[in-house]
């Protein structure tokens, strides 16, 4: 079976795949299994999730990090018991199995590339016998925006719902696992997506993004965990600075009947310099269009904006995903002057 866009009509598979009468086959992704007992462990030092006491059957998130606190991977991790099954994009697969088979050391892991072996189906709900079960635990990711798990901190108070569930499912068994269901295209989720903010590894991560900018701080870094590449800078960022850049979600202007591409020129209204980037953009069922774009933080709030590409100039208005303040939670008192001209006597 072939992932498709849509099936004929992408705002009625939009709507019931919100509801929950439809299903979604998911672009092909990346799956990786790290099994031995030495697992989570393991895989906790490595990222910016707390994975020691990760329970059969749970979801997390965790955040592969450079020195410097920037994102390389975003990983969905499901464990069984006896194996954690890690999920990508699809893009970055084989990166994260190389760098993985190089931090074994004497770890009691394996490590092994299952990507061919599966393919993914979303949901709003969890449905009952469409994951693959290993170890007697079906294979189905919940996520958890936009809700804050343990040791996470949420920037924003934007109010959004998205339930959401990716079953992983056997490629041999796809075709008789969705017959008989509604079927609805990528476009469909991508619409609910992009409206409730949430951001995405292949559309909203670069070279230079930091958690901070993207809200993960929320669901896949622990910020009282033990020491993991990046923590110092993820630490200082929260902490005692501000990232420099801020995910916004856009309302754009339908007008003009054509939707920007990603990686268009944001700027404010009237204002020629770029301050920053489109990152993803969808129609939504009930908003129209809308898109999600990373931009610096010191736009307003409140600032109307343009986005500017080959499609023309399309109007924007904010609602804001990470505020111009996220960062500096810590108030540190400025230390007294020293008189050092004073002597006594």
């Amino acid at each position: 079976m072939l992932v498709k866009e849509h099936h004929g009509d992408p705002m009625i598979e939009q709507r019931k795949l919100s509801e929950g009468d439809a299903v979604c086959l998911l672009d092909a992704q990346g799956v990786i299994s790290v099994s031995g007992v030495d697992r989570l462990t393991w895989l906790h030092s490595l990222l910016s999730q707390n994975l020691k006491n990760l329970q059969p059957g749970e979801s997390a998130e965790a955040l592969l990090l450079d020195p410097q606190g920037h994102i390389e991977q975003v990983i969905k991790i499901i464990d069984d018991g006896a194996t954690s099954w890690l999920i990508v994009d699809k893009v970055q697969t084989e990166s994260l199995l190389e760098w993985l088979q190089k931090m074994v050391f004497r770890m009691k892991v394996e490590i092994t590339d299952c990507s061919k072996e599966f393919a993914t189906v979303g949901s709003v709900q969890k449905v009952p016998g469409l994951a693959f079960s290993s170890n007697h635990f079906p294979l189905a990711w919940m996520d958890q925006w936009p809700g804050v798990v343990s040791g996470g901190y949420r920037y924003s108070e934007r109010v959004v719902t998205y339930p959401w569930f990716e079953h992983l499912v056997r490629v041999e068994d796809l075709d008789q696992a969705l017959a008989g269901k509604t079927l609805a295209g990528t476009m469909a989720a991508d619409g609910l997506r992009v409206a409730a903010g949430r951001p995405k590894a292949v559309n909203e991560v670069d070279v230079k993004s930091l958690p901070h900018e993207l809200d993960l701080l929320a669901t896949a870094v622990h910020l009282s965990k033990g020491c993991y590449r990046g923590q110092e800078s993820v630490a200082k960022v929260h902490n005692l600075g501000h990232p420099p850049r801020r995910l916004t979600f856009l309302h754009l202007d339908g007008s003009e009947h054509a939707l920007p591409d990603i990686g268009d020129e944001i700027r404010v209204a009237g204002d020629e310099k770029v301050r920053g980037k489109v990152t993803s953009v969808a129609q939504h069922f009930e908003m129209g269009p809308i898109a999600l774009a990373l931009i610096s933080r010191t736009v307003p709030e409140d600032a109307l904006l343009e986005v500017v590409g080959k499609n023309g100039v399309i109007a924007a208005t904010q609602e804001v995903i990470v505020p111009a303040s996220a960062g500096s939670v810590v108030d540190v008192p400025k230390l007294p002057r020293l008189n050092l001209g004073a002597r006594s006597k």
